[in-house]
Formats: C-alpha cells, structure tokens, sequence
C-alpha cells in the first residue's frame, strides 16, 4: 500500500455538451448531473469511466462502452488501475472530494477537489479482490435493501387502502349499521350545514362589527379589519369532467372543502432569520407528518394587528402551497395548543374548520386520501419547476362529509391503524439508514487493508505506481512531439 493522490491513477476530463443535448430513446447513455438516466445518439467516448456530477448531488456512477457526458460531468478514467476498484475508492471518498465544494445556491466541484484527493494505492491483484468481496457483501446488503423498500411501498398502499374504504364509508359500514335512525339523507346533511354556515357566518358578522369599532376607537389605526365574504349558495358535487367520485352510503355527501372552513390565510411575506425578532414563525420545514414540529424556528417582529391577523388555534391546519417536489404541495400539519404561540410564513395557507360540520383530524385524514392528493396534484402541477395550489383551488377540493358523530367512529378506528403503519414505517426507515452505514463501513475497510488479506506474491504496489508514473511521462512525452509537430508545420 503506498499513498499517491486521485490524479496520478486516473486521467480526468469532462463533457462538452449542455443537459439540453439529450434525447428520447437514444442510442447512447447521457450522463448529466440529475439521478435520472438518459440517453443521446451521439457518443463521446468508448471506455470504462467513472461518472462524477460536478454540482447538486455529486452522485457517483460506474459505465464501460460507449457513452456521452454533460459538460459539468466528470469523467474519470482509470490509469492502469482496476476500474470498479476506482469506482468504489471514489464512492468511498466522496465526502473528502466535495468537502470543499464551491457556490452558495448550487455546489460545484473543481478538478483540482478530484486530482488532489488523497488515496492509498494497492497491487492490481489485490483491487480486483478487494472489488470481489465488495461485490460480494454488496450484493447481500442490496437484497436487503429492496426488501425493506418493498415493503415500504406496500405500507404506503395499505395506508391509501384504509383511507379510501374510510372516505367511502366502508370503515364505518358497522357503525351505521347500528345507528341507521341518526342518519342523514344528503338533502338533510345540506339543509344542516347550510344552518351552520349562516349561523357562523353571522358570529364572524357580529365579531367584524366589534373589531370595526374597536379600530375606529383607535383612530383608525392601521388597516381596516376585512368584512367576511358573503355565503353562496351550498349544492351537492357529482361528478365532474377530470374526478370520479366512489359512490357513498346512506349519510354521507361530496362537497366543496370551502363551504367547511373560514376563509383561508395565506402566511407572512415578512424575512425571518434565526438571530432576531420576537414572533416564531412557523415554515415549510415545520410541517411534518401530520404535526407541526417547532424545534427549527425563525423569528421576525411585526405590528400587532398582523400577528392577530397570522395567530393559530387549536384545530387549525396549516398546509403547504408551494414546493418544487409536488408530493409535499397540500401537505399538512394540525395546530395543537403548544403551536398556538407561533404564526406562518407565506408558503403556509391556514385552514380553519368549522368545528360544528367537520372535525380537524377527519380533514387531516382526507387531506392525505388519494380522492384529495388526486385533486391536488392535478391543481398544483407545473412545468416551471415549482408547483403551487393557491387558497381558491383548496376550497374547490371535493370532500366526502358525513355526520360529527360518525366522523369521530372513523377518527377513533384511524387512530387504531395509522399509528401502527407509521411506527413500521419509522422502523424500516432505521434499518434503510443503518443499511446505509454498513455501506459505508465496508468501503472504510476495504480501504484501510481490513476487508481481504494481502498476497505476498502480489506486485508490489509501489511498482505499480511507477510503472503509472511512466505512463503518464509517455504521454505527456508524445503529446508535446506532436505540439512540436504542429508548430513545425504551421511555420513553414
């Protein structure tokens, strides 16, 4: 084992052409930066290389034939050195590689982060064993690691499986069975929550008129507190042009979400940071699972009238508007009385049930339902790169509604199974990580000596390193007698 550095054992270069350059069905594979796999009909190159993204995820990829590159792509040839060998050494090492990592926005890599890398170089023979056993004990751990995401996605369909049997009625079959005289015909559920409507309509009334009051009392200060909109006129949703709507037993009906919440709250605009400012505000990152986790706040100072206009309460839902990955566009979190301290920033919508027609953790539930994530996805999807659902599309989500009391026997039975699937979920995902670092320990010790033994009879890898080093000398040699030969010529 002798130390040299990445660039004396490879010879480094990068493509030439722009992400753009692709295309479908090509003939070639197309390395870029990104994780997906591309392909192109032109070849640059015809070797064994190993691929290193020069910026964002710095991803590692192995490829022998012919292929094409993104100019910010690395190619990485060996230099008399086994090739996978070097596909697992840089693997192994890429922490140490992008350490120093360039760029506030986006990372980047420079070819002196590869070349100067340190490693340890052993005999040709010995990278070939220590990439067997690599392989070897990979192999296993891959195994493993399907499986576990296997059953991952399996979790998930369950989860999509109990939702839609308890949107659609079916998890409560039993209980209406039971209790057919409180039941509701969809005219009755509608002529109800029409009453409550008007009825909460007329509370909020009643509170602007005081609030207005208040602020003329106050000469006027600040901005005028909004009226409440006006109700429009509650109908039943069939069936639209772009949604198939599951039939639904005795009690139950489709209707808009915004007929069962206050107007939504689009969050503060306002720049927070860690350092300064009294008020918590409440962002993207603290919308996870289903709860609001407060433990990374940012703060801000704001006039009081905007922090009343913000304030949380308990039952409130705060939902994500915006996000370049579509699967956290509506993704929500219940407000619980230690959240009420906090307000929201502005890619936060507030949602507020009204409590006498649908209970906080049943809207929880449906916002996660496949009937609701179709909605959605289908409202926020864009081809800019960022997908966003504004406060109109969320109060044109169709809902399936049943009675309070029966959307308490459905939150109760959810409360009885979705716990166990998260903890499973939470338990595959400690193994995923611990797989991960096993990973990790194999490279260590396939690179410190410990994972295959010596052979004595090997070349020694000082040897081998010479034997490199001419090579280099060689070509560095006939490089510059055809520069020589070029200038020759151009002189005469």
């Amino acid at each position: 084992m002798v130390k040299t550095n990445l660039g004396q054992v490879t010879y480094i270069t990068t493509g030439k052409l722009d992400a753009n350059s692709q295309n479908a069905n090509g003939l070639y594979p197309f390395f870029t930066c990104g994780e997906e796999n591309l392909t192109i009909n032109t070849a640059a190159f015809d070797t064994e290389a190993v691929l290193l993204a020069g910026n964002g995820n710095f991803s590692v990829k192995y490829y022998k034939g012919k292929f094409n590159a993104y100019q910010r792509t690395y190619v990485i040839r060996p230099k008399i050195v086994d090739g996978k060998w070097l596909y697992y050494l840089v693997m192994y090492h890429i922490a140490k590689i992008t350490v120093g990592a360039r760029g506030s926005t986006i990372k980047y890599l420079r070819i002196s982060d590869i070349t100067k890398c340190p490693v340890y170089l052993v005999s040709l023979n010995h990278q070939k064993r220590i990439v067997a056993k690599i392989e070897e004990l990979f192999s296993e751990l891959d195994n493993g690691i399907a499986a576990l995401k296997t059953a991952r996605e399996q979790l998930k369909v369950y989860r999509q499986a109990v939702l839609k049997h308890a949107f659609e009625g079916k998890l409560t079959a039993k209980w209406r069975e039971k209790n057919a005289d409180k039941l509701e015909s969809p005219e009755q559920l509608l002529a109800r929550i029409q009453q409550e409507r008007e009825a909460h309509y007329q509370e909020q009334l009643e509170d602007w008129k005081a609030t207005v009051k208040k602020w003329e009392a106050n000469g006027k200060e600040g901005k005028k507190p909004g009226k409440p909109k006006k109700l429009i006129q509650l109908t039943l949703q069939s069936e639209t042009s772009n949604l198939k709507l599951a039939f639904l037993p005795a009690g139950w009906s489709h209707i808009k979400l915004g007929n069962l919440i206050d107007e939504p709250v689009y969050g503060t605009s306002a720049k927070c940071d860690y350092e300064t400012g009294e008020q918590s505000v409440l962002r993207i990152p603290n919308i996870s699972a289903g709860i609001i986790d407060d433990t990374d706040l940012k703060f801000a100072n704001f006039e009081k009238g905007e922090i009343d206009h913000l304030r949380l309460m308990i039952g409130d839902i705060l939902t994500i508007r915006s996000n370049g990955s579509i699967s956290l566009v509506g993704s929500c979190g219940l407000v619980k009385e230690k959240d009420t301290k906090h307000i929201f920033a502005g890619y936060l919508i507030r949602l507020r049930p009204n409590k006498k027609m649908i209970k906080s953790e049943y809207l929880l539930a449906a916002m996660s339902s496949h009937l609701i994530r179709q909605q959605i996805e289908s409202a926020a999807k864009s081809t800019s790169g960022v997908n966003n659902i504004n406060s109109s599309e969320l109060q044109n989500l169709i809902i399936p509604l049943t009675s309070i009391q029966e959307q308490e026997v459905l939150i109760s039975l959810l409360d009885s199974i979705l716990p166990m699937i998260k903890s499973t979920e939470i338990e595959i995902d400690k193994q995923l990580a611990k797989a991960e670092t096993l990973r990790q320990s194999i490279l260590k010790k396939a690179f410190s000596g410990q994972l295959v033994p010596q052979d004595p009879s090997d070349e020694p890898a000082s040897e081998l390193l010479a034997r490199i080093q001419a090579e280099k000398e060689f070509v560095n040699t006939q490089k510059t007698k055809k520069t020589n030969k070029k200038q020759s010529v151009s002189g005469h």
